[in-house]
């Protein structure tokens, strides 16, 4: 068995870059707003809607996991349903605390209780992330489609924000950049993000180099996960599981809205565009989304306060309030899922263990 060497200042330090993204916009998206209106909010919002729009949260679970059955299936592994939702809900755990852990940390648990090869599922995990990017174009078409007004709202609202401030006002690193001589900060960017650039591709080559046959080996294992989906013996239902993820998506965000009087008259194009907007704040890599979510909801309101000719101030405001609504009920839903599984997982570890033993 190899050993595997873990960095705990790595992880610490991953940790603390994630809190720090999730800081800075959490700043971002409260700075200036009045927390008394967020406040009365709050309080006289309806929390049954929560509750309905928890069970969509809960099926998506259960759909991906299902689905992941169907993918491994071409492999050659039949596993669990219960395996595979507990696997997914701990993976989901771990990316509560570093961010986009949770893909390899599933795949391991998953492992642990079915002896599926690591990178073969990491392989299927990754075709995942292409469908559900598939299926998000999908609901940016239907976006674009039906709330195009709401973009071009918003985009007018930001150039005129944008105009009223012509004066060039430096940030800290800007004023001490300026200190040393550094004036041009177009280019100084540009040579920056070349600098960035090159010094990845070097880190790769230098990894490659010296872990090139566990490299390859890898490779191959997600290269027969990615092609999996070809080999499908029932893509019909993988499509029907894949429509019942986002379907549960969708209303998991869309019911929250009816919880909020200033929002229970959003329709279902408004439901689209706030899943778009919501997912592309989930892309950021903050803890739990924090910070990144509740400013993407933010300017998600926003917009569509403004194309409805409402105050774009209020639409911020029930912006904030969705995403204190919306993001705790996601937390609470992976911290119960995430918790459960541990338990769940080491009894299913203790149970392959001793077939296993009665085998031999």
């Amino acid at each position: 068995m190899d050993k595997k060497s873990k960095n705990p200042l790595k992880s610490i330090l991953t940790i603390v870059i994630s809190l720090a993204f999730a800081g800075f916009f959490l700043w971002l998206a409260l700075k200036g707003l009045d927390f008394k209106v967020i406040k009365a909010s709050l309080a006289k919002a309806n929390y049954l809607w929560v509750l309905f729009a928890s069970v969509f949260g809960i099926l998506a679970y259960w759909f991906r996991a299902v689905r992941w059955n169907l993918m491994l299936e071409p492999m050659g592994h039949r596993i669990s349903n219960s395996n595979s939702l507990w696997s997914i809900s701990f993976g989901y755990l771990m990316n509560l605390t570093i961010p986009r852990s949770g893909e390899l940390a599933r795949a391991t648990a998953l492992y642990g209780v079915e002896k599926v090869p690591v990178d073969k599922s990491f392989g299927t995990i990754i075709l995942e992330r292409v469908v559900d990017l598939i299926c998000m174009v999908g609901f940016l078409g239907l976006t674009v489609i039906f709330k195009f007004n709401a973009i071009i709202s918003f985009y007018e609202f930001v150039t005129e924000q944008k105009e009223e401030k012509d004066k060039f006002d430096p940030n800290y690193i800007e004023r001490l950049l300026m200190k040393i001589g550094i004036n041009d900060f177009d280019s100084f960017y540009n040579y920056l993000k070349i600098s960035i650039g090159l010094l990845i591709i070097l880190g790769l080559l230098v990894f490659y180099k010296y872990k090139k046959e566990k490299v390859i080996n890898f490779g191959k294992g997600i290269l027969e996960g990615l092609t999996s989906i070809f080999k499908l013996k029932e893509k019909g239902k993988f499509i029907l599981y894949t429509l019942g993820i986002w379907i549960s998506y969708y209303f998991a965000a869309y019911l929250v809205c009816f919880a909020l009087p200033e929002t229970s008259n959003f329709t279902i194009a408004d439901g689209f565009f706030i899943i778009v907007v919501g997912t592309l704040g989930m892309i950021i890599p903050a803890s739990g989304g924090i910070g990144a979510f509740n400013l993407a909801m933010k300017f998600g309101f926003m917009a569509l306060f403004i194309s409805m000719g409402k105050s774009a101030e209020l639409g911020g405001e029930m912006g904030l309030t969705y995403s204190f609504i919306s993001l705790p009920l996601q937390i609470t839903i992976m911290l119960v899922m995430g918790l459960i599984s541990i338990p769940m997982l080491a009894k299913a570890r203790e149970k392959a263990v001793s077939d296993q033993e009665f085998k031999n």
